[in-house]
């Protein structure tokens, strides 16, 4: 296919709530097709990008699929999570990685992106990844990972990721340098927020209580409190609704506050006209859920130039 001329296209698998696929929206790109099984995601995905994705991707024939050059997939983290079981391919969830497998074997697309977390690079001793590996390679992809982390590439959030990416083609590319640019947390932060952000007297004496507890044991679990001056905020999870531990605002006066559902979607890049229809909890698991997308906009423009530069054989 000449790139040069026609529109790129791609799927969004595991699609959440698409923020893999904010990152690749240019253009000369269309999104073919997308699947995802979480019913809330799926609504938030609809109100944004104005098609519902199919569900269950196991259920999924891959010759249902529109041909398409790119194949993205967040493919579920919570196997190979630090704060999960670690479980990897012995977990259900991390078996799913075999469905892109069997749609790689029958679309043979161009490039495969994947996107987890930092952890699956030592998973197991680091043979969860060369399972992935060489499952690509047995498909001749020449396959490029790196960790990237979002507050080198212009996000207030410490968020560390492994992006592994296929190329069925010898492309000349290399993953982006960090932009060096001052991170502000203030700069996401809201102007005016609820007084219902602002953590009970309960769970504040909670928090201070695991913390004391957590520290006498010799370790640094517990509450991480932010203000606007920090730079960066430690990595927003799914589990956020729960308690909001890991990102507190420091307030004057009183309780430390969560940050909103606005703040959590700007702490991923996402823009302000992103629409969220679901309740806070929802919000919180799906934002947790997602991607930095100025790391995924930085990749995808280095995508980008290393197709087209083998199809003009620069």
């Amino acid at each position: 296919m000449n790139y040069c001329e026609k529109k790129i296209t791609f799927v969004d698998l595991f699609a959440g709530i698409g923020g893999i696929r904010k990152g690749f929206e240019f253009p000369d790109t269309e999104c073919v097709f997308s699947s995802e099984i979480d019913k809330f995601a799926k609504k938030t995905y609809e109100a944004n990008f104005n098609e519902t994705p199919c569900g269950d991707i196991t259920q999924i024939d891959p010759y249902d699929i529109p041909d398409f050059n790119i194949l993205l997939a967040g493919f579920p983290c919570q196997p190979f999570s630090q704060a999960g079981l670690k479980m990897g391919f012995d977990d259900s969830r991390g078996n799913l990685f075999f469905d892109i497998v069997r749609i790689l074997e029958c679309k043979k697309p161009s490039v495969v992106f994947l996107e987890n977390v930092r952890n699956l690079a030592t998973h197991n001793n680091g043979e969860t990844l060369k399972i992935i590996i060489k499952n690509l390679e047995a498909l001749n992809y020449k396959v490029f990972y790196q960790i990237l982390n979002a507050r080198d590439f212009g996000v207030p959030q410490n968020r560390a990721r492994i992006y592994i990416i296929g190329f069925l083609d010898d492309v000349n590319f290399t993953f982006p340098e960090p932009l060096k640019k001052e991170t502000r947390l203030g700069d996401i932060l809201e102007k005016t927020v609820n007084e219902k952000y602002t953590i009970s007297d309960k769970l504040w004496s909670g928090h201070l209580r695991r913390k004391m507890e957590h520290k006498k044991n010799g370790n640094g679990f517990g509450y991480s409190l932010f203000d606007e001056n920090s730079k960066y905020t430690s990595t927003i999870s799914a589990r956020y609704y729960k308690d909001g531990s890991e990102i507190l605002i420091k307030q004057e006066d009183q309780n430390p506050r969560k940050i909103t559902p606005r703040e959590a979607a700007r702490l991923q890049g996402f823009p302000d006209d992103f629409i969220i229809p679901v309740n806070d909890s929802q919000a919180y698991r799906q934002f947790g859920n997602s991607v930095a997308i100025p790391v995924i906009k930085s990749l995808a423009i280095k995508i980008m130039e290393a197709i087209r530069l083998e199809v003009m054989n620069i």
